[in-house]
């Protein structure tokens, strides 16, 4: 089906929204409810009342409304918000729904947050952004040339913003559409540190007293759910966190805040305040049937609060208003996908919200889930001012739709620790900030899993200058604190830090350009979308390196058009990134503090200046009191500009960079001119090749941080070795030989459809040599006996073997088929080398069992299908659980896992005569499917063997 489109511009120039029909906006509901704070119709200056590039569309579908926007060929994709993997999203698909992703890989298609938003490069340099306007599951696909693909289940309305000259521009528009930044306070801009869990208040206050006593800046110290009493949001541990009120004045007087968490699950507890409450004023999500829906999560069985009436909300800001009185500084909102222990990792969709009329009124949970997390964070954040309207309030939120940053910041969530992940934290937070939320950071150094020394040296290098930086690591892991990694690691991490702390006038100033004119704060290089390790923070660029073999000065960084003049505060090093100042700018810098109460507006002041080939330079710095919304009345100092602020009597350190790193310093007094005598072109190339020789010698003399094979003391620990690439034809695999030869990532290239993602040290494709859990094979360290190589490191076929004891080897040959390479195969063995005389040649009673954890993309759209041996069909969903299939009940040597909502299936082969037993099991977010041998000794000339191929299809 085929509809006629209907343009409409509605909120300012170059802002389009776009219908099929009357029929459809009626059935969208209310345009933009979410996110626009104020409509506003305009005369657009084209009489026509159409963009200058109108993009070619169509609705196609029945049960499924499809909108294809085709553009000019040559366009590339940027935007799609909270997304892994590569900063430029062509090719690329996406699935908004708000999911708890733990682990997430770089094909993963849903995270935490929705953002149905593409940003457009066109080929002759403008930029067009597009919005679907739906808060349901919706499907991006880019995958086509030059097309936008939008899928949903319910009709939406489109919104186009441009084209604009610049993507600035577009984020702009979109930002002024959906709501600008929150100017955060200058706190919240410092160096947040967290773990999951610091167990007591001894230890909190151990940990920030550490920080002071090593000269390392942090400004917040968080608060995981240890601190409440059996995780029940609203109260604290009687033993751990006796007197909260004292431990925050204790961090007050060293000039610390605290973050506490709130979850949304509140424990199903008669006497419990806060659940007594909610049943008392009937605030709870419904199920179908009209009583409160009962989840699982970290207290057990929990009730929800429905954020989407504006009548709980303010149950629930009531209840933060109270919780701020301990001195708590700001909140976390965890775990509001919402996420649960179930099949789903959510709450059914048949569950009721009673949601105000303004936003789509009664629903079910499928219409308000990727918006639920947002409203939460709206009503902390509403309750936080409720407490005191003269502060700013903080909200960090793991969920979120667009238009959240009005009310919160927000993270990547659950990353892991491996140098994947450094890499992608760079594109995931460009992202985020080009769909309009520009205060956005990873966990620093990774959540899951044990970082290298290595690693969190380098992370922490570039993480101190993302505009949200927080370190935070997972229970069960090694200490992720700044100093736990050696002194080397130490140093780098105290050199960053006060990099960032430097830079802090800066970067305050950039959030309130963002707050006032929605631009990023943090942007990517366009002219270069395959570079990925470089970003812009206003006119300074950061140029860093996510390789574990070369520092930022050893990598070649492709640098803008124009003059970019490097430059360091002295502490050049091998694991921090390079600095460069755009020609034309001028940067303030400030003095070196340990936390932001340390700053006084009468401190020195430093002016780093760029100047371009005219031979001149301009800057921008935001002065106000750092909290409170003094700035909304003028009282600020903005310079050059605006504001009621005096100019402060202070000293000005100005210093003109000339080049290589050199620069020369003239002094003076704020508001007073400073005269600057330029050397000569002689002179100036005789500084520029000292400093840079000087920086290569004292370069020579810094001891990198050490690159330690394995991070240590903690069992499971991830080894920092870069995994064997196999890739031909349809596939991409990643396999790694260090601990059980598993394949960690499993990805079929035509379709972008990432099947299997994992840690090295756990699930992902296993193999074991008994019936018993985790038995020999799959934590033993693998070699490689051979392997075809195609290019360097990147293999299409490789054999790996593992010693598994008693004179036995498990052998793997993982190939991707010349004569069918949709085809990826894998043929084990266990095989007898050495079993000893006495054994009459024969070994142990083993098992083969193959045993491939999949992810799965959409857990209620999946099935495993096949035809059993007994002529049967069968299919088998995410509510069978755990299912064994013996004899006849077995698959006929085929099974497939089929995604509905995809439409795509992966087919697995198996020769049956080799398999005895086949086991389904359904976890909350990942499918294992296994394949069991007979069990039996074997011997040389009687190897157990089961060889089977995957492929996937269209359904």
């Amino acid at each position: 089906m085929a509809a006629a489109m209907v343009w409409v511009p509605i909120l300012e120039e170059g802002v389009f929204r776009f219908d099929a029909s009357e029929a459809a906006r009626a059935a969208a509901g209310p345009s933009l409810s979410f996110a626009e704070p104020h409509r506003r119709e305009v005369v657009l200056r084209d009489g026509a009342g159409r963009p200058a590039v109108v993009p070619e569309c169509e609705v196609v579908g029945d049960d499924v409304h499809r909108v294809l926007i085709k553009l000019p060929f040559g366009t590339s994709f940027y935007g799609t918000g909270e997304a892994s993997g590569p900063l430029e999203r062509t090719v690329k698909r996406v699935f908004t729904w708000n999911t708890d992703a733990w682990g997430y890989g770089s094909g993963t298609t849903s995270l935490y947050q929705s953002h149905p938003w593409v940003l457009s490069i066109l080929p002759d340099g403008k930029s067009l952004g597009v919005l679907a306007d739906n808060t349901r599951r919706c499907e991006i696909d880019l995958r086509q040339e030059s097309t936008i693909k939008f899928a949903a289940l319910s009709a939406y309305p489109i919104i186009t913003f441009g084209p604009f000259d610049t993507p600035a521009q577009v984020v702009s528009s979109l930002s002024h559409t959906i709501g600008t930044v929150s100017m955060p306070s200058k706190w919240a801009l410092g160096y947040h540190q967290c773990r999951f869990s610091y167990k007591s208040s001894e230890r909190v206050l151990e940990v920030i007293r550490t920080f002071r006593e090593k000269g390392i800046p942090c400004d917040v110290v968080w608060m995981d759910i240890d601190y409440m009493d059996g995780f029940r949001c609203f109260t604290f541990d009687n033993n751990r966190f006796a007197d909260p009120k004292s431990m925050v004045d204790d961090l007050h007087s060293i000039g610390c805040k605290s973050i506490w968490m709130l979850d949304p699950g509140i424990k199903e507890e008669k006497g419990y305040f806060v659940y007594d409450s909610g049943s008392e004023n009937d605030v709870w999500i419904k199920k179908a049937d009209g009583s409160p829906f009962i989840g699982e999560v970290w207290p057990g069985d929990c009730v929800f609060p429905d954020f989407t009436s504006e009548r709980i909300r303010t149950w629930w800001a009531r209840l933060v208003r109270d919780f701020i009185s301990n001195g708590v500084d700001g909140i976390w909102n965890d775990m509001n996908e919402p996420a649960m222990t179930t099949t789903t990792k959510t709450m059914p969709e048949s569950n009721i919200h009673r949601g105000d009329t303004d936003i789509g009124g009664v629903q079910n949970h499928s219409y308000y889930h990727n918006v639920y997390g947002m409203l939460m964070a709206r009503s902390t954040y509403e309750g936080m001012v409720m407490s005191n309207a003269e502060k700013r309030p903080f909200v960090l939120t793991r969920a979120g739709f667009i238009g959240s940053q009005r009310y919160a910041a927000t993270w990547t969530g659950d990353n892991l620790s491996n140098w994947e992940h450094l890499h992608m934290s760079l594109s995931m937070v460009l992202q985020l900030g080009l769909s309009g939320q520009p205060l956005s950071g990873p966990d620093i150094g990774g959540f899951a899993g044990n970082a290298t020394p290595r690693l969190f040296g380098r992370w922490m290098g570039v993480g101190a200058l993302f505009p949200f930086s927080r370190g935070h690591s997972e229970a069960g892991t090694v200490d992720h604190e700044p100093w736990s990694f050696g002194e080397e690691c130490e140093e780098v991490c105290r050199l960053a830090l006060l990099r960032r702390y430097r830079l802090l006038l800066h970067i305050y100033t950039l959030f309130y350009v963002s707050h006032k004119k929605g631009t990023p704060v943090a942007a990517p290089l366009f002219f270069a979308g395959k570079i990925e390790t470089s970003f812009l923070l206003g006119p300074l660029l950061v140029c860093a390196s996510t390789l574990p073999d070369k520092g930022a000065h050893e990598c070649a960084h492709k640098l803008p058009n124009g003059i970019w003049l490097p430059f360091d505060f002295g502490d050049s090093h091998p694991d921090l990134p390079m600095l460069y100042l755009r020609g034309g700018a001028i940067l303030p810098v400030g003095l070196p503090i340990q936390h932001v109460g340390e700053a006084s507006l009468e401190d020195n002041l430093s002016l780093l200046v760029a100047l371009d080939e005219n031979g001149k330079a301009e800057g921008v710095l935001f002065e106000d009191a750092g909290d409170g919304y003094g700035f909304t009345q003028g009282d600020y100092l903005l310079l050059k500009t605006e504001g009621s602020w005096k100019r402060p009597n202070r000293n000005l350190n100005i210093s003109i960079l000339l080049g290589g790193g050199a620069m020369i310093s003239s002094r003076g007094v704020d508001g007073e001119d400073v005269h600057c005598t330029m050397p000569s072109e002689f002179e100036v190339s005789s500084l520029v090749a000292t400093t840079e020789l000087d920086l290569k010698e004292r370069l020579k003399t810094i001891r990198p941080i050490p690159d330690m094979d394995e991070s240590s003391g903690q069992e499971g620990a991830e080894l920092s070795e870069t995994p064997i690439v196999l890739k031909s034809g349809d596939w991409f695999l990643k396999i790694v030989p260090w601990i059980g030869g598993r394949i960690i990532s499993m990805t079929h290239l035509p379709s972008d459809s990432q099947w299997l993602h994992s840690r090295i040290e756990i699930h992902g494709y296993e193999e074991y040599s008994g019936t018993e859990y985790r038995s020999a094979g799959c934590t033993e360290e693998y070699k490689i006996i051979r392997g075809h190589l195609e290019q360097s490191c990147v293999e299409e076929s490789i054999c790996l073997e593992g010693d598994i004891g008693g004179g036995l080897v498990l052998q793997r040959h993982i190939s991707i088929l010349k004569g069918n390479p949709k085809i990826f195969q894998i043929d084990s063995s266990i095989q007898a080398r050495s079993v000893g005389p006495g054994s009459g040649g024969f070994s142990r009673l083993v098992c083969l069992r193959v045993r491939p954890t999949f992810t799965l993309l959409h857990p209620t759209a999946a099935v495993v299908a096949f035809t059993a041996i007994n002529g049967s069909t069968q299919e088998i969903s995410l509510d069978s659980g755990e299912v064994t299939l013996e004899g006849g009940l077995r698959p006929n040597g085929e099974w497939t896992l089929v995604d509905k909502c995809s439409g795509l299936s992966m087919v697995n082969r198996f020769d049956h005569r080799q398999v005895s037993k086949c086991l389904v099991h359904w976890g909350t977010s990942d499918l294992k499917m296994e394949l069991w041998s007979d069990e039996r000794p074997v011997s040389e000339d009687t190897p157990l063997r089961i060889c089977h191929q995957y492929e996937v299809t269209q359904t």
